[in-house]
């Protein structure tokens, strides 16, 4: 799989460990430039970029906030004026603000969560949107989760965002196929990242595991190679899917 002459977007690829940097070094070792993006974490976002340019790849560092449209559409600008269009975009921006019961919850709470992980795929496609029809080639993933697919008992808004993001890449798939672009949707059960399981007690993230078949928590680099595969040529024919890799945290597991 070669993506010589393809420009990547990474969303959220701020963490050392975390699967944003994962897809985005996945992606430069296939031949892709890759810019990526983080807005607290600024420092992590330059490494990332640093060790993409050490692979040979080119790179760019961007602060982007994908909550609000038009700093998005300022950064869409910036990438444009550095390195080019947007042929594949990757919405991995996303953060678990809080755990909370319905009735504890806020206004402010959904709003965060729904900003962030559902509004900024949405923000970042209607960017990238026009550069890839005129090219008459893109791909874009939007990053699920299995609350997504299974709910989650106090979070609601992370849960609903990141089920839109499944019927978000539906639609753009159905838009997109005649100017040859594809839209899929990758969702992930639980990984070994720090930003949501190392955080958690060892014995609550033992029993978490046992509740998936393969008795374990994905790696980064897994969830990368689906989405570099997605992404592929080899995955030419495949639109609107849902790519599950949940590691069966989805079955009946007892």
């Amino acid at each position: 799989m070669s993506f010589e002459g393809k420009l990547a977007l990474v969303t959220g690829a701020s963490m050392p460990k975390g699967i944003g940097k994962a897809i985005a070094i996945a992606l430069a070792r296939e031949g892709a430039d890759v810019v990526v993006t983080g807005y607290n974490n600024m420092e992590g976002v330059k490494a990332v970029a640093e060790e993409i340019k050490a692979l040979g790849r080119k790179s760019m560092a961007l602060r982007m906030d994908g909550r609000d449209y038009a700093d998005v559409q300022k950064g869409f600008q910036a990438i444009k004026a550095e390195m080019g269009s947007v042929n594949i975009l990757i919405n991995n921006a996303a953060q678990m603000r809080r755990m909370v019961t319905i009735a504890k919850a806020t206004p402010e709470d959904w709003d965060a969560e729904v900003k962030l992980c559902l509004n900024s795929a949405f923000y970042c496609i209607k960017e990238a949107w026009a550069d890839m029809c005129a090219n008459k080639w893109g791909r874009i993933i939007t990053m699920s989760s299995v609350a997504g697919m299974l709910g989650g008992f106090g979070q609601t808004s992370y849960a609903a965002a990141k089920a839109g993001l499944v019927g978000l890449a539906k639609s753009v798939a159905l838009e997109g196929a005649r100017f040859n672009i594809t839209a899929n949707t990758v969702v992930i059960g639980i990984a070994n990242t720090e930003a949501y399981f190392e955080p958690i007690p060892l014995e609550v993230r033992q029993k978490v595991e046992k509740r998936t078949a393969l008795g374990r928590a994905a790696e980064p680099h897994e969830i990368a190679d689906a989405v570099v595969f997605a992404v592929s040529d080899k995955a030419a024919y495949m639109t609107g899917a849902i790519v599950n890799m949940m590691g069966g945290e989805d079955l009946f597991v007892f």
